[in-house]
């Protein structure tokens, strides 16, 4: 694939969507220790359950509009007027079960802080804050047992896949493939304080 400034990247970026090369280089596999930030990236890849990653990406900036940027006491409190205006929201995935699951997923977000301190404890201490460096994998050992407990806890639309994707995402699973310029170098790890 041919790319104009002549960096090789990971087979799934779009070479003609400049969002898309952004958040390949610049979010994507970058360890995420900001709540805010888990949240939105949590609510964003269960509304991706099956459309493509780019389809979610470049409707980012609707998603921020309508949850509220995601602040998470105003998607807890949603009415189900709210729920009813996100549902014709052409700025967004239209999904009224993706929706309320947003709602539902945040207040168990927030049932989660609660119990630990933050998102971002309970998350990291699945790999005692380690990073993990693995490719070609659409879920793992550590996403089945992530996705249980999440499912356990009333979560929905964070089957094994959708977690995967979610801890690449956020920096726990760090992906980059082989022949990408940010590939994994044993050499020089990254630092998961990095965000």
């Amino acid at each position: 694939m041919e790319w104009a400034d002549g960096k090789t990247r990971c087979r799934w970026a779009d070479p003609k969507n400049e969002l898309y090369i952004r958040y390949h280089d610049e979010e994507w596999g970058v360890p995420v220790h900001d709540d805010h930030k888990l949240l939105e990236m949590l609510i964003l890849e269960c509304f991706q359950a099956g459309l493509s990653w780019e389809c979610i990406l470049n409707k980012r900036e609707g998603f921020r509009k309508a949850f509220d940027d995601f602040d998470l006491d105003a998607i807890c409190n949603y009415s189900s007027e709210k729920l009813d205006a996100l549902q014709k929201d052409p700025g967004i995935v239209r999904n009224r079960l993706k929706i309320k699951a947003a709602v539902t997923n945040a207040r168990i977000f927030r049932q989660i802080q609660q119990e630990y301190g933050s998102f971002d404890s309970y998350l990291w201490k699945w790999t005692g804050g380690n990073i993990i460096y693995e490719t070609g994998k659409t879920s793992s050992s550590l996403s089945d047992a992530i996705s249980m407990d999440l499912k356990k806890r009333g979560m929905k639309f964070v089957g094994t896949t959708i977690i995967y994707a979610y801890l690449q995402a956020v920096g726990v699973i760090y992906s980059h493939e082989e022949d990408c310029y940010l590939a994994h170098n044993p050499h020089q790890p990254l630092s998961s304080e990095q965000n």
